[in-house]
């Protein structure tokens, strides 16, 4: 099998893109509104898989996920320099939610969280 996409509800696509094109650097693949399903969604380009972002068109209330440990779910992004990453998260002004950990020899972590508190690791591997 193949990871083709994982999917974030947000409570406001323009903001959510701004957030994942401008301040991470994803790329914009499409963005299609479903009037079956009354949704706006938008795929992100990401290596080993896309990012779908969907924003329901109806009256409901959006509920925030929780971001407390295990920060689960997230997305999880390969870099091979935290510490540059952690200059462009702090550069572009996003707080760390937590971190960063390590686990020596083997990892280091960070998590932020977008407009919507979905979960964004970042992850270095050291193998």
């Amino acid at each position: 099998m193949k990871n083709d996409h994982m999917a974030f509800q947000v409570s406001n696509m323009d903001e959510s893109l701004r957030f994942y094109t401008q301040t991470l650097g994803l790329r914009l693949v499409s963005r299609n509104i479903n009037p079956e399903e009354k949704e706006d969604y938008a795929l992100l380009e990401l290596e080993g898989g896309n990012l779908e972002l969907i924003q329901r068109l109806v009256d409901e209330p959006f509920v925030k996920p929780s971001n407390r440990p295990p920060y689960c779910p997230h997305m999880a992004l390969a870099t091979d320099d935290m510490a540059r990453t952690v200059a462009m998260i702090n550069a572009a002004h996003i707080p760390i939610v937590r971190g960063p950990l390590e686990v020596a020899g083997a990892e280091t972590w960070i998590y932020i969280s977008d407009p919507d508190n979905n979960m964004i690791e970042f992850i270095q591997w050291f193998r």
